[in-house]
């Protein structure tokens, strides 16, 4: 399945063959239309996967867009609960990607090396996204003035400064020694700069990191929710929340 950026802007190949693909917002609205209609209430698991399949060949614009999907359908389950005040809802990551945010790139300012381009600190100023339409992401997502977000651990890549529109980045491939090595389809884009990789040689993209992921909730049972948890201890505010008893043992 295509990711929003691909299914919604791109039009890509696959996005032209399937083109009802559904959005996470989509589904999520559907779950809940379904099981709402039980009496003795449910329970619902929304995860935002794309997140996670975009941030692997360290295509960070589209893990992006897939967290703007991600919000809207929280937004949703919000909306569900107002109406629904017995609503408990957790929101968390089930693991993470070492990637920072730490400036912007600047198509404009002047020199060929995009990596001069790279504004940190007082240099960086605000990117030049728009959102005329109002939906909640980036009219476009190539502008000239954009994020700078770099990941902390991969395999050979050429790191181009840029959006991949055509397809998703794919950094590295293997050779006649079956090795990973950077993916020359990038070597000319001007202004690429080679990253020698940082993981083994039988990677071909970046790996999960072990930072805490912090967790966020509403409704009964939400106050119990603080920040970083041990797993089991959230299960038992979902247990809780849910009134679960334990069945009888013969």
């Amino acid at each position: 399945m295509d990711g929003v950026l691909d299914r919604r802007f791109l039009k890509n190949d696959v996005t032209k063959k399937f083109p009802n693909q559904p959005d996470l917002t989509d589904m999520t609205q559907a779950a809940l239309d379904v099981l709402s209609k039980n009496k003795d209430d449910f329970f619902l698991m929304v995860e935002s996967a794309l997140i996670d399949k975009a941030s692997h060949p360290l295509d960070w614009e589209r893990a992006f867009t897939n967290t703007i999907m991600l919000d809207q359908s929280v937004a949703i389950a919000k909306e569900f609960a107002e109406k629904n005040p017995d609503t408990l809802i957790i929101v968390t990551g089930d693991h993470t990607h070492g990637l920072s945010i730490i400036g912007t790139v600047d198509d404009d300012k002047p020199g060929t090396e995009m990596r001069e381009k790279v504004g940190v600190y007082e240099d960086a100023g605000f990117p030049n996204y728009k959102d005329a339409n109002k939906d909640g992401y980036p009219d476009d997502i190539n502008v000239s003035k954009r994020l700078a977000v770099f990941f902390n651990n991969y395999p050979d890549y050429y790191e181009t400064f840029r959006p991949k529109l055509d397809n998703q980045f794919v950094p590295a491939i293997k050779n006649e020694k079956d090795q990973y090595v950077a993916n020359k389809a990038y070597e000319n884009v001007p202004g690429s700069v080679f990253r020698e990789g940082i993981l083994p040689r039988s990677s071909d993209t970046g790996v999960h990191a072990v930072d805490d992921m912090v967790i966020q909730a509403s409704g009964p049972g939400g106050e119990k929710i603080r920040g970083y948890m041990e797993n089991t201890e959230l299960f038992r505010v979902i247990v809780d929340a849910l009134a679960l008893k334990p069945q009888a043992t013969k």
